[in-house]
């Protein structure tokens, strides 16, 4: 990481990429750590596990459906599994020799490639085995008789011809890249020692909450007094104070320290805090700024009425206005805030975090305050309280606390590495764990220009590899995003990130791995439940640029415009994205060059009139496996068409075979989900399935017959257009096992008691919410036994709420409740 901030790549402008005069389509958010390649052992570490499994697999599915896709396949696989197992076994050695040995770095990345290569062949596979299957009995449908897939029609076998030619041709490809990579292996003569390495010990949750602020009081002492007015008289005009150091020096927890102080609470009318980063977006600034002092979303659009609205609500008013992680040097930019904060009363502050002394002279700082480095005595005091934490009378402190001042006074003062190392060796009780990280061959590194570096490298390289990959994936999220506890477990589900033995839901093997990155510092700025419990967190941004610095050639943040821009080949690397659209006609014309994708994100920065043209670009994701169209209220599917939600999702969805996680809830409008879904059977994810009765084209309550791997919630809406019991039973909801919240929303209809029996859920289920049932007898499976497990039951808008009084005095239940209901 270079001390001038994160990089914002602009591909029409980066040399050795591509020269074009128009704009930029895509401007690509990534570090700026000089070598791309240095730690690419981890993905592939996982993804050979995940080719290995999904080779099997396949192949099941081929022999299950009876369909000879590719003849001879089994030998031919038998080989490859053979030769990837033999790859896997030496890769924690490859690990260990990569830092210093380029060869071994540009292997570990061949490897990385192939195994991308051989999962999207599979991904071919898998689909071409379910078109046949499809189409097979689309042809029986139509002529009424039963095809067997032994005796396909011409038309089936033509095509099987086909797409057994395509993918023996791709494996025959991969099997030789293979082969080279496996010569190279041997060439190297790595040492083998595969074992099934688990999560150690997690710390538990408390362990974060320790006070980890050292040697700040005087900092804090003259911050405060510049803020409540003790070293200077009130006077008119903007009183800036810019705190500015290094990165990992503490400098937002100073801030913190000081917006959160009683006397700063008492001394101004209105405080707000806005999280500036890089790019510096006015409008995004200042309808920050209006959702803070009017304590909900900002509505207004355009810049000058934000602007005008900012002005009402401080005029006259004593206000604290923090501004973090400043980057921008841009004056005119910095001038449309700061013309916009001069109607305050006098006394009002504005507080700056930055890394850039250009920044604070941009800003006309009145006060500046350089944050330095924790002295000596400081540093290892921090270390000690959070290496040895809750082991004050542990027998190998003595022995280990020479150590670990030795290895505290290498971090040089910086917060965030001491912080680092202290959360990594709190775990270790050995001498030898702790002497490998003082001895380590990481701190000699030349590659790493930031002291931080090394700590982070050595905390991240004591991870396993299935949680490095979940670590690594987070840099998809904008930098400075919440990141939401149960949405980051479903992502990492959808890529099959998280391994059970199978006594654990994957829902709580994923909350270890999110405890176990919280506790080592990876996440930080918590947000908790009633409980106590994680819900949410953020990224350190320093840590962040770690996470994009191990994903460079596929995790990245793209801005989109509606410029036009030649194809990139560059694009076909991309795996995860996140596409921020920021113009009302956004051009994605080059997103289809991202066909390799396995997430995408949609993002806008404000809720405006956007139009996304989906059919096209999903019609040309079909390895895609994480889709969240999060809260973008505007996406249609014609792009000449303007809407306030997205009314209809393209037919192109069914293509999507290899989707997991589908984020819907806040994004569907009234019309139903096309056919397709229900052939999604990975789906783990749908947050929302509208019952349609409009012929054949949208899906009906039967299609969820196949997606019996939905986790999590399931919202059925428009139940009242099922009006035929025995339809309703082909939905086969007893079968959805990993269901944990069920809501079903009928239309207030008399006559739906058979549909509401046949819609019987699995004893698994926690939480049921029925609204708008229209008849005053309840299907029986809530009057018996059946739901064992069930803790929240909520009834809204109902006739008869008896059975609710009843399931209220049921010992199981922790919570119930009803809205208006006629009794």
């Amino acid at each position: 990481m270079h001390p001038s901030g994160p990089t914002t790549i602009r591909l029409t402008k980066a040399a050795d990429l591509i020269s074009s005069s128009h704009s930029p389509l895509f401007i690509l958010h990534s570090s700026s750590f000089i070598n791309p390649t240095f730690f690419t052992l981890p993905m592939a570490v996982v993804l050979v596990s995940i080719v290995l499994e999904r080779l099997t697999s396949v192949v099941e599915q081929q022999i299950h459906e009876q369909v000879s896709l590719v003849l001879g396949v089994e030998s031919e696989i038998q080989s490859l599994k053979n030769t990837l197992c033999s790859v896997r076994d030496v890769l924690e050695d490859a690990e260990k020799r990569q830092v210093k040995e380029k060869s071994v770095r540009g292997w570990l990345e061949r490897l990385k490639d192939m195994a991308y290569e051989m999962e999207d062949a599979l991904d071919e596979w898998s689909i071409a085995i379910l078109q046949i299957q499809m189409e097979g009995v689309e042809n029986a449908s139509t002529s009424k008789k039963k095809v067997s897939f032994c005796m396909p029609s011409p038309c089936i076998c033509f095509k099987q011809v086909a797409s057994r030619r395509d993918i023996a041709l791709k494996i025959k490809g991969i099997k030789q890249q293979l082969d080279d990579i496996e010569r190279e292996r041997i060439r190297f003569n790595f040492v083998s020692s595969r074992s099934e390495e688990r999560p150690q010990r997690l710390i538990t949750t408390s362990a974060i909450d320790i006070s980890e602020v050292y040697g700040r009081d005087m900092d804090k002492k003259i911050i405060l007094d510049h803020l409540l007015g003790k070293k200077c008289q009130e006077k008119s005009g903007l009183y800036i104070v810019s705190i500015v150091g290094t990165g990992g020096m503490g400098k937002t927890t100073l801030a913190q320290l000081a917006y959160s102080h009683s006397e700063v609470k008492a001394h101004f009318n209105e405080r707000i805090w806005v999280c500036v980063s890089d790019p510096f977006d006015p409008i995004r600034v200042c309808r920050a700024i209006v959702e803070t002092l009017q304590k909900k979303p900002c509505d207004l659009h355009e810049l000058d009425a934000v602007q005008e609205e900012i002005k009402t609500r401080i005029a006259e008013k004593k206000f604290l206005l923090v501004l973090d992680d400043v980057w921008t040097e841009d004056n005119q930019l910095w001038e449309q805030l700061k013309n916009t904060l001069l109607c305050g009363a006098a006394g009002s502050r504005i507080l700056a975090t930055t890394r850039k002394e250009s920044v604070v002279k941009m800003m006309r700082t009145t006060y500046k305050h350089p944050l330095g480095e924790l002295s000596l005595e400081q540093s290892r005091a921090l270390f000690h309280q959070i290496a040895f934490y809750e082991r004050s009378t542990w027998e190998k402190e003595e022995e280990l606390k020479e150590i670990g001042e030795k290895i505290a006074d290498k971090c040089k003062g910086l917060p965030l590495a001491i912080k680092t190392l202290g959360n990594l060796l709190r775990i270790k009780n050995s001498e030898e764990e702790w002497k490998n990280v003082l001895n380590s061959e990481v701190w000699q590194l030349d590659e790493f220009e930031r002291d931080i570096s090394p700590a982070l490298l050595l905390s991240y390289h004591d991870l396993p590899p299935e949680i490095k990959c979940c670590f690594s994936f987070c840099a998809v999220f904008p930098k400075d995003s919440v990141i939401w506890r149960n949405e980051l477990i479903k992502l990492w589900m959808a890529q099959s990130y998280l391994k059970s033995d199978g006594n654990k839901e994957m829902e709580m093997v994923g909350r270890t791995y999110f405890e176990y990155l919280a506790a080592r510092s990876f996440f930080q700025d918590f947000e908790k439940d009633d409980d106590g419990d994680i819900i949410g967190c953020k990224m350190h941004d320093i840590v962040h640029d770690f996470a994009q610095f191990l994903t460079q050639n596929e995790c990245f943040i793209v801005e989109v415009d509606n410029q036009q821009m030649q194809s990139i080949d560059f694009l076909k690397k991309i795996r995860h994205t996140t596409l921020v659209v920021r113009e009302s006609t956004p051009n994605l014309v080059s997103a289809y060059n991202m066909k390799n994708l396995h997430t995408l994100l949609i993002k806008q920065p404000v809720l405006s009139r956007v139009v996304v043209p989906l059919p096209n670009l999903l019609g040309h994701l079909t390895r895609v496996r994480a889709l969240d169209l999060g809260s973008n209220e505007s996406i249609e599917e014609l792009p000449k068409e303007r809407c306030l939600s997205l009314q209809k999702l393209p037919q192109a969805m069914g293509k999507l075979i290899n989707l997991r996680h589908f984020e819907n809830f806040a994004t569907l409008g009234p019309k139903g989900l096309p056919k397709g879904i229900g052939r999604l059977s990975s789906l783990q994810t749908l947050d929302v399935f509208i019952v349609s009765s409009h012929g054949n084209d949208e899906c009906q309550i039967g299609d969820l017959r196949n997606l019996n791997n939905l986790r999590g919630r399931l919202h059925i809406k428009v139940l009242d257009k099922v009006k035929d019991a025995g339809e309703a039973e082909k939905a086969e909801l007893k079968n959805k096992i990993h269901l944990q919240r069920l809501d079903l929303e009928f239309g207030e209809e008399e006559g739906t008691k058979g549909v509401a029996e046949a819609l019987q859920p699995h004893p698994n289920l926690k939480s049921l919410d029925i609204s708008y049932y229209g008849d005053r007898e309840w299907p029986n499976w809530m009057m018996g036994s059946s739901l064992a497990q069930l803790k929240i039951l909520n009834l809204g808008f109902a006739v008869d709420v008896h059975v609710c009084l009843l399931w209220g005095n049921c010992l199981s239940l922790r919570r119930w409740g009803y809205g208006i209901c006629v009794v």
